[in-house]
């Protein structure tokens, strides 16, 4: 390989982060808004005086403002965010006809239940959620190889599926937690314990992943 080719992917990253579409601060910008902003806002107009249920009603639409800005401003509808959206939007009409605030809380439980069912569904699809993902965030030379090992050996193929089922599980773990919490604890602390559920969650799995796959690749090379 060339030194200007092997320069090469590096210049795209460059540009591509210079047009605002890094994932990785794309992920964090997601995250502040959708995590960050509702819980800061729902503890906020508590401390104002509001009732629980508004406060929660009010700091849950700010995710689902982000999706309906997102579709406007990129004037394309992608299948995730029509489904997060379906689901949000379902679950908002359900808590406006009960006006019951536990009801409230548990409706992200059905988004990362479903999220999670979705991850393990991809195993029947042509890549599954491991390898789709990671293929988008990775350095481009890194996805390359990815794909090389893709295609070339079947123990990435295994371990993907495997990492895809892992995932899945943590997701549905993380909604039937989220269930318990939302009928069982205090409305008051439920939101801030489960941004504190959805971290451990994320950092435990994201954990494990990477020291799996550190050691295939290591088996691989």
């Amino acid at each position: 390989m060339t030194t200007a080719e092997q320069e090469q992917p590096e210049q795209q990253q460059t540009a591509t982060k210079a047009k605002g579409k890094d994932p990785k601060a794309d992920l964090i910008r997601t995250a502040f808004m959708e995590v960050g902003v509702p819980l800061g806002l729902y503890y906020g107009l508590r401390g104002a005086g509001l009732g629980q249920w508004l406060s929660l009603f009010i700091s849950g639409a700010v995710p689902l403002a982000q999706l309906v800005y997102k579709m406007a401003t990129e004037r394309r509808v992608s299948t995730v965010t029509l489904f997060t959206l379906s689901i949000m939007a379902a679950g908002t009409a359900i808590t406006l006809l009960t006006g019951d605030a536990r009801l409230l809380l548990a409706r992200e439980s059905y988004l990362t239940g479903l999220l999670g069912l979705w991850m393990i569904a991809t195993l029947f699809a042509k890549r599954p959620f491991m390898f789709t993902t990671m293929t988008k965030m990775l350095p481009e030379e890194t996805a390359r190889t990815w794909h090389a090992n893709w295609n070339n050996h079947a123990r990435f193929r295994n371990v993907m599926r495997w990492m895809s089922v892992a995932w899945g599980a943590a997701f549905l773990i993380d909604s039937a937690a989220r269930i318990l919490m939302a009928y069982t604890l205090p409305v008051d602390l439920v939101p801030v314990l489960s941004v504190i559920l959805l971290i451990g969650m994320l950092m435990t799995v994201v954990k494990i992943s990477k020291t799996y796959g550190r050691r295939m690749m290591a088996e691989l090379a």
